[in-house]
């Protein structure tokens, strides 16, 4: 393929990704992702939702708050025991009690519990220490990113590699970073704050687009996307 005709294929995957992020919207209406009263809220979410629902999150979360342990200075002193009970409902809880020490640890460390000192490093030079953490891996550090900070990084996970497989944007296996900045691209906005939220939105549409339509065994003949789609009638609808 020259170079013309890979820039043509390019762009149109660009602006299919940019339409079905408003074919969405208008499908689902705005989400407002993500829930959650802080920022530090966030992170704690974004560490306990790995391999888990949403709604075991949340049970943990409330836990927290009601015995006043959801901030830095609490959850730091909290006994292990005590902490790995509280958010035993989300699976894996040793493992992510770890997980939320070793953030914790960094967090200290780095910014002496200071949220806005975290947040005024540079999106990538934050982003490349996060990834440093024991058990923090792309998909949880640019959800901090993105959802706790305002960062404008693009949020890839599971439903989003499903999606561009099925609807024919990729031909090949790409690897994580080169799924988000096809995103990034696609959906960056006349300014950063129109940006920051067009990524926010259509992570969590897409999540939303897996969760009720593009299942494992997809739902397509409901489907938003229908008419667009290169895999529909590949499976039993």
């Amino acid at each position: 393929m020259n170079l013309e005709a890979t820039f043509l294929k390019s762009k149109k995957r660009l602006n299919l990704i940019y339409k079905t992020y408003r074919k969405l919207e208008a499908h689902f209406g705005k989400q407002n992702w993500w829930p959650g009263e802080t920022p530090f809220e966030i992170i704690v979410g974004a560490i306990l939702t790995q391999q888990t629902t949403w709604k075991n999150v949340e049970k943990a979360i409330t836990a927290l708050k009601k015995e006043g342990y959801l901030n830095e200075f609490a959850l730091w002193t909290l006994p292990t025991d005590i902490l790995e009970n509280i958010i035993k409902v989300t699976g894996f809880y040793k493992v992510k009690a770890r997980r939320l020490r070793n953030f914790l640890y960094f967090y200290r460390e780095e910014f002496n519990f200071d949220m806005r000192k975290m947040s005024s490093l540079e999106t990538f030079t934050l982003r490349e220490k996060l990834l440093n953490v024991n058990g923090i891996g792309k998909e949880t550090a640019d959800s901090i990113l993105l959802y706790a900070l305002n960062k404008p990084i693009f949020v890839v996970d599971s439903y989003t590699r499903r999606f561009l497989k099925r609807y024919a944007l990729i031909d090949k296996d790409l690897d994580y970073d080169e799924m988000r900045e096809m995103f990034e691209e696609a959906l960056k906005g006349e300014s950063m704050e129109e940006t920051i939220s067009n990524y926010k939105e259509m992570h969590a549409l897409m999540v939303e687009l897996g969760k009720n339509f593009c299942k494992t065994k997809p739902l397509c003949r409901d489907c938003p996307l229908m008419n667009e789609c290169e895999k529909v009638g590949v499976y039993r609808i």
